[in-house]
């Protein structure tokens, strides 16, 4: 007999998170199309563009990246390499793994605190768009929280490591390059 296995809370957890950064990335970037949109048929047909699209383009792209930054770290989507991994065993690639989630994880809390810091002092000088006026401060604020939601969550693969990807070495299949 073999029984279901029910979802631990940090899958649960993480399975939110995934939901709720994706979601709010599938708006931005669906503003972001309308409001280019807007923008082009604006500008080539009407002869009229928006005024600030320009600047509330940066400010989406800003938020859509850095709404991903985590969902990135928690499917392991970043740039790997692992010519080291063909010559480990299981516990080793683990071993490993944890090792750069640790430093990653610290790495990129203390560039939060320092981004956090940044946003203090352009909320302090009140920095403003150049038209449309928009603070600034708030969207710095946002780049702190999701830099210091991807450190934590390479803390949590520390503690919760996704299972080992198996590497094999083939000398005859092909790389794109």
């Amino acid at each position: 007999m073999t029984t279901a296995r029910t979802p631990s809370r940090p899958s649960e957890a993480g399975a939110w998170l995934d939901r709720a950064l994706g979601a709010a990335a599938a708006v931005l970037l669906f503003g972001l199309m309308m409001l280019t949109t807007a923008d082009v048929i604006g500008r080539y047909i009407f002869n009229w563009p928006l005024r600030g699209a320009f600047e509330i383009t940066e400010l989406l792209l800003l938020t859509l990246i850095f709404a991903g930054l985590p969902l990135a770290s928690r499917a392991d989507e970043h740039v790997t390499l692992d010519f080291i991994d063909m010559i480990l065993t299981d516990g080793g690639r683990l071993f490993v793994r944890r090792l750069v989630d640790l430093i990653c994880g610290l790495l990129i809390l203390g560039l939060a605190w320092r981004v956090w810091i940044k946003a203090g002092k352009i909320a302090g000088y009140g920095d403003t768009t150049e038209v449309l006026r928009l603070p600034v401060a708030p969207f710095v604020y946002f780049m702190a929280v999701m830099v210091a939601v991807t450190g934590i969550v390479h803390l949590f693969k520390v503690i919760f490591p996704p299972p080992p990807r198996r590497v094999e070495f083939d000398p005859e299949k092909t790389t794109a390059t």
